[in-house]
């Protein structure tokens, strides 16, 4: 059976073992070769020793790097320095070889490189790191959630509403450009686009079974290219049925710290890479984060010290606007040197579902902003109030037909409810140093971009 590098390098005694993964170099000397392979398991690489003797040596000394091995034989005790466990092979397999065009060769590439090789890139370092990160936070997100008595609900992808309101929908469709034959209905019989957000539908459940999140992939239709923006991203949204803002205020600050603390604590080898080569300040910012409290100001406190500041923006700060990504950095970095968390903001500025406040001119509404990143987490406590709720829809030019079973949780039963959205990708984007969205999701789908 396969034992995997990461257990190989973590064992106990020696022993017979067989590992399989890819060649990352090999160095030749009198009657022996020397392997360094890596199956992605972890960072570290093991070396293999093959005698001139062992089955498979003639395939190993015409291997190159990026080939694939199966290796048979002993672990040993290495004398080398900074590694504990070599293997002596007795037997060696190439499985499949790789030439002089492999795009992987033992030297440094650089991200815009490696984007266009995005089915190779999780092979380099870097990429291996990130992916591995990936997947061991998104069992940390359903494990936080689980134990908060939170039910996982699968909002779907296809839908027939906006839940931002702005517009940035891709529409799916079955008919051709000439929309197909006359009278001719579409798939769906009405208008249909991929999920901005599974905001509105988790809302439904939360008002039946009080504490849901969701966590799946969401699309924009936004014409941005930004390192922050993609068109296909994850996100994490809980909704929560009898909570106010301060209540959803608490769980995000909760979360966020809850994920850094689960990096910190299960993440460390892949966390040296990105300190040493990617974000040197990395592992000083995620103890901050981890330990202190967040700042917590309202949106006008946030103008008034943004104004205050004599700082030049890019942007100029406007009162009833909202904030640029400078603003938002500028208070998580700079001025507070903690995350953020800014509450009620303009109404105007805001989605329809978003609760008014008794000013009438704000909405109990919340964004967790965190150095390096600005913006991580949106949020708000929901409009239960029917009548107030469709006033909102009738000044953002929705119809109500058009929801009438979202207008249905506010006519049986309503309840004071919130919750939140956190881009998943963002989340990563902190918790490695990597600053472009494109290098912590696997296939990125931006605009022009729909490659692999």
């Amino acid at each position: 059976m396969i034992t995997l590098i990461k257990h190989a390098l973590s064992a106990g005694a020696e022993g017979e073992i067989e590992v399989a993964g890819w060649i990352r170099s090999r160095r030749d000397a009198k009657n022996f070769s020397f392997l360094e392979v890596n199956d992605g398991s972890c960072l570290r690489n093991l070396q293999v020793i093959v005698d001139h003797e062992a089955p498979g040596y003639d395939e190993v000394v015409h291997a190159t790097s990026g080939a694939s091995v199966r290796v048979q034989g002993r672990l040993v005790a290495s004398p080398a320095a900074g590694q504990k466990w070599e293997i002596h092979a007795a037997r060696v397999q190439v499985i499949g070889p790789a030439d002089a065009t492999y795009p992987l060769q033992k030297k440094g590439h650089s991200v815009e490189f490696l984007r266009t090789i995005a089915h190779l890139r999780p092979r380099s370092n870097l990429f291996g790191a990130v992916f591995r990160l990936r997947s061991r936070l998104a069992s940390a997100v359903h494990q936080f959630f689980q134990e908060r008595d939170f039910v996982y609900v699968q909002t779907p992808i296809i839908t027939a509403s906006d839940c931002e309101g702005a517009g940035e929908l891709f529409r799916i469709t079955t008919l051709q450009d000439t929309g197909g034959q006359a009278g001719e209905p579409d798939f769906f019989g009405k208008p249909a686009y991929l999920t901005v957000s599974g905001q509105l539908e988790a809302e439904t459940f939360a008002c039946a079974l009080s504490k849901v999140y969701t966590f799946g992939p969401t699309f924009r239709a936004e014409n941005s290219n930004t390192s922050r923006h993609a068109a296909e991203f994850w996100m994490v949204e809980p909704e929560m049925a009898f909570c106010d803002l301060q209540g959803d205020m608490d769980l995000a600050e909760e979360f966020v710290k809850a994920m850094v603390r689960y990096t910190l604590d299960h993440c460390a080898e892949d966390l040296g890479l990105f300190s040493r080569f990617v974000d040197k300040g990395l592992l000083e910012r995620l103890t901050l984060v981890a330990e202190r409290s967040f700042q917590r100001l309202s949106y006008t406190e946030a103008i008034a010290i943004l104004n205050a500041s004599g700082r030049k923006f890019e942007y100029p700060v406007a009162e009833g606007l909202g904030l640029q990504s400078e603003h938002e950095r500028f208070l998580a970095e700079e001025h507070f040197r903690a995350p953020v968390i800014m509450f009620d903001h303009p109404r105007e500025a805001k989605p329809f579902y978003m609760r008014v406040n008794d000013d009438g001119r704000t909405v109990a509404a919340m964004d967790v902003l965190v150095p390096g990143i600005g913006e991580i987490i949106g949020g708000s406590q929901r409009e239960e109030r029917l009548g107030v709720l469709q006033e909102n829809m009738r000044a953002h030019g929705l119809r109500e037909e058009d929801y009438w079973w979202y207008l249905d949780l506010r006519r049986f039963g309503t309840v004071p409810h919130a919750g939140f959205g956190l881009g998943f990708e963002r989340l990563l984007m902190f918790l490695t140093g990597v600053s472009n969205i494109r290098d912590v999701i696997p296939f990125a789908r931006t605009p022009g971009n729909a490659e692999f």
